[in-house]
């Protein structure tokens, strides 16, 4: 494979945490690899070709079935340690590289989790074909959040799915980049901001702000506070959308593409 060894190391990393975590009681983490051929019938989200397929498969307590669809959203988590980040984080590397990460699991028996990633053997022409997003979002995002890991793994899903993506960590931040970025003649398509933001300036106030920068610009405002007055009426204080957190990916990507498409 030729792979980021840093960013395939931490899937490694984040699965072998996650089954770790599946068994309380001790159990066996099993690592194989393979060579394997992908046919168009195999997957819809891997093109024709070679591949390697990578699997962590462990003894553990297993995923009830209701949870089988959300293990891969953001902020999702079964555990009372942990932020819901590394099974996200780690399929967003993964399709990045041009791959794919599939799971199954039984009550019980375990899981198994798979990763695809193109084989070096591939030409260069269809490895860049491997690695372009499947459709997705068309635009520019500005991102601000405090917590670095929500950058990174937001910020690496919308960047897969076809989104621009600069990030801030404050309002003030926020502000210049914007202002930047309209004198520069590429304005943002849609701003997310979080609601708090520890040690700075937080979305209520740095809205106000780009309004009188640009009173069209086109912001969603994040928060995990829903009883917020700001969450609860968005529009009046200068907001196009609202994503309460948690979040899914449907819905992430579902409100930016509301607000690019309705505004």
């Amino acid at each position: 494979m030729e792979v980021d060894k840093s960013q395939i190391t931490q899937v490694a990393n984040n699965l072998i945490l996650n089954a770790y975590q599946a068994m309380p009681n001790g159990g066996v983490i099993s690592i194989t690899a393979r060579n394997t051929t992908i046919d168009t019938n195999r997957s819809p989200y891997l093109r024709e070709g070679e591949y390697v397929e990578i699997s962590f498969a462990d003894t553990g307590v297993g995923i009830p079935k209701e949870n089988l669809g959300r293990i891969f959203d953001p902020f999702f988590t079964t555990k009372e340690k942990g932020n819901g980040l590394g099974l996200s984080s780690a399929l967003s590397i993964v399709r990045k590289h041009g791959g794919h990460l599939e799971m199954e699991s039984e009550i019980g028996k375990g899981s198994s989790f798979r990763v695809y990633l193109p084989a070096s053997r591939m030409t260069e022409e269809a490895r860049e074909e491997v690695g372009e997003p499947a459709g997705g979002g068309d635009g520019s995002v500005l991102l601000m959040d405090d917590d670095e890991d929500i950058l990174d793994v937001v910020g690496e899903i919308l960047r897969t799915t076809g989104y621009r993506v600069e990030i801030a960590r404050k309002g003030e931040e926020a502000i210049k980049m914007y202002r930047d970025a309209m004198e520069n003649g590429r304005a943002f398509d849609v701003v997310i901001m979080d609601l708090t933001i520890r040690g700075g300036m937080g979305g209520k106030d740095a809205i106000a702000e780009l309004i009188k920068i640009d009173p069209g610009v086109k912001a969603i405002v994040s928060s995990g506070y829903s009883n917020d007055p700001v969450m609860a009426d968005f529009r009046r204080f200068g907001f196009v959308g609202v994503l309460q957190k948690p979040y899914s990916l449907a819905y992430l990507a579902k409100a930016i593409g509301d607000v690019i498409e309705k505004h």
